[in-house]
């Protein structure tokens, strides 16, 4: 009788444990659907406002393989010790699911009026402080627009699987700051802090690829200025649009 019983309710705990699961998968997919909806800030190739368009318009890649240009932003976060926080994107996620990134990689919203101000970048640092709350958690007041190093701007594009796609001003934030995290389920799967002498060891065991903008700027630029995190005025390019 008592093991028919812890059947019974083992039967009952897994059955529930599955719907769970199937209920925090559909809402996930859910909220990035919603997302799609987001209008984005379109710009030319020198970085001038033109229009604005839906994040999903803003990825799909047309016929022709082209991709609607619009700003974007990376946050690369460091702790007081100088270790980088890497993420792991969610597998509900349209655009590169389940890769290796930065910290943080978004759009500022045509629709929040402050964050089309083009000043200092500081709606790009408003739609950083904001995004950094809604993915990892972090409060609002552990990183506030002027925590931010703003460095450049990089465009790249990246055409995905044929279907969704980047094509982005991207432009480079750095905070170093010991913060409290809370990771978004919907929107990250793992984080993790690597020191700057693990960074290729770390990178050659991922077992998930990497962001196409991430993997570029780890080629290009981030052993450089990760080696140089207090001379960080040294390295800043806010006229020139970085191309590699």
């Amino acid at each position: 009788m008592l093991s028919s019983w812890l059947l019974r309710s083992s039967c009952r705990v897994l059955f529930a444990s599955r719907a769970y699961s199937n209920v925090a998968t559909a809402s996930s997919a859910k909220l990035q659907e919603l997302a799609l909806e987001e209008k984005c800030i379109l710009v030319n190739d020198r970085d001038q406002y033109t229009g604005h368009a839906s994040k999903r318009d803003c990825h799909r890649v047309d016929p022709e393989g082209n991709i609607r240009l619009h700003r974007a932003f990376s946050v690369f976060l460091f702790n007081s010790a100088g270790d980088m926080l890497l993420q792991r994107r969610s597998v509900h996620k349209i655009t590169f699911p389940d890769c290796y990134t930065n910290a943080c990689c978004s759009h500022p919203l045509y629709d929040i009026e402050g964050e089309r101000e083009e000043l200092n970048a500081l709606g790009i640092r408003r739609a950083a402080q904001r995004r950094l709350n809604y993915e990892l958690g972090i409060p609002m007041a552990q990183a506030r627009p002027e925590n931010f190093h703003y460095l450049t701007r990089i465009h790249y594009a990246d055409r995905g699987d044929g279907t969704w796609g980047e094509h982005e001003i991207d432009y480079i934030l750095f905070l170093q700051k010991d913060v409290d995290l809370k990771p978004n389920d919907s929107e990250v799967s793992e984080v993790r802090y690597i020191p700057r002498k693990g960074l290729n060891d770390t990178i050659a065991n991922l077992d998930a690829p990497l962001t196409p903008w991430f993997r570029l700027i780890l080629q290009h630029r981030l052993p450089l200025w990760w080696d140089n995190l207090h001379l960080l005025d040294s390295y800043e390019n806010h006229k020139k649009i970085e191309r590699f």
